[in-house]
């Protein structure tokens, strides 16, 4: 008997200077760096390889489960991977929401709002979603202000892993544009 690998095709889409493309396993080192770092509390780290990539994982095999998921940012004058933005619908969480996370080393660029924007088009356009929330600990300052560049209103706020988090309602497809 021989195992074959399932295809599935996952879009690809450009922002000004950002490839959201699916994730490789040539983006496994920088992940690992990620979640090593304290910066990834946020995001259910800081943890070790093994998890790292059990994480990386997660996010490719959410395409196959919900048909839409977080894509690999890649920064288009370099061709380096700068972190993760895209649709996201984890078990327990209260409605589909758009997520981004940036390795430390690309912070301050603006690359979070620039990936996280088209992620919120291409939900809206590719998945058909007509509403988006964004939650963000309650810690993450940095993340708030995206959110809140991204036009989101503050909504409420929610229990995230283990403290509390805000939930953001991002603008409508209509109101984006």
């Amino acid at each position: 008997m021989s195992l074959t690998a399932h295809t599935y095709s996952i879009p690809s889409f450009e922002s000004e200077r950002l490839l959201l493309r699916p994730f490789q396993q040539a983006d496994f080192e920088a992940m690992a760096r990620f979640f090593a770092d304290p910066v990834s509390q946020f995001y259910g780290g800081p943890c070790s390889r093994e998890d790292a990539w059990r994480k990386m994982a997660v996010y490719a095999g959410h395409w196959l489960l919900h048909g839409y998921g977080p894509w690999a940012l890649e920064e288009k004058a370099s061709g380096q991977f700068v972190g993760l933005s895209g649709p996201w619908f984890p078990e327990g969480w209260p409605e589909p929401e758009i997520t981004w996370a940036l390795l430390p080393e690309h912070h301050g660029k603006g690359y979070a709002t620039e990936a996280a924007r088209r992620a919120l088009q291409a939900a809206y356009e590719y998945c058909g979603w007509t509403t988006a929330i964004s939650v963000v600990a309650t810690g993450n300052v940095a993340s708030r202000a995206v959110a809140e560049r991204l036009g989101a209103q503050l909504e409420a706020t929610m229990p995230f892993r283990g403290g509390e988090g805000w939930r953001f309602r991002h603008l409508s497809p209509a109101m984006l544009r």
